[in-house]
């Protein structure tokens, strides 16, 4: 028996923000989803939903393994068991 074999882990990339005109900050959001645009929407609504009244979603694609660093590697499993994980930072430029 392999957990494995589970849905992928679908990650998404790009900005958010928190109220209009302010900063951005990095985002992270990985989900399981059956498919790119049922991720993308389920990722738009769980920012909706936590606050976030903008984002700009830049990449996606699966997970090819499981992360060895927190917060990340928390997100991940909390992916593998149908959550949305959202982890958010601050972006240097």
């Amino acid at each position: 028996m392999n957990d494995n074999e589970q849905s992928p882990v679908t990650i998404i990339t790009g900005r958010v923000w928190l109220k209009k005109g302010g900063s951005p900050l990095g985002v992270h959001v990985m989900l399981s989803a059956p498919d790119e645009d049922s991720a993308v929407r389920k990722a738009l609504e769980a920012l909706a939903a936590e606050g976030y009244v903008e984002a700009e979603l830049d990449q996606i694609g699966e997970m090819e393994g499981e992360p060895d660093e927190e917060p990340h590697m928390s997100a991940y499993q909390g992916a593998l068991e149908g959550e949305v994980s959202i982890v958010t930072f601050n972006q240097t430029h």
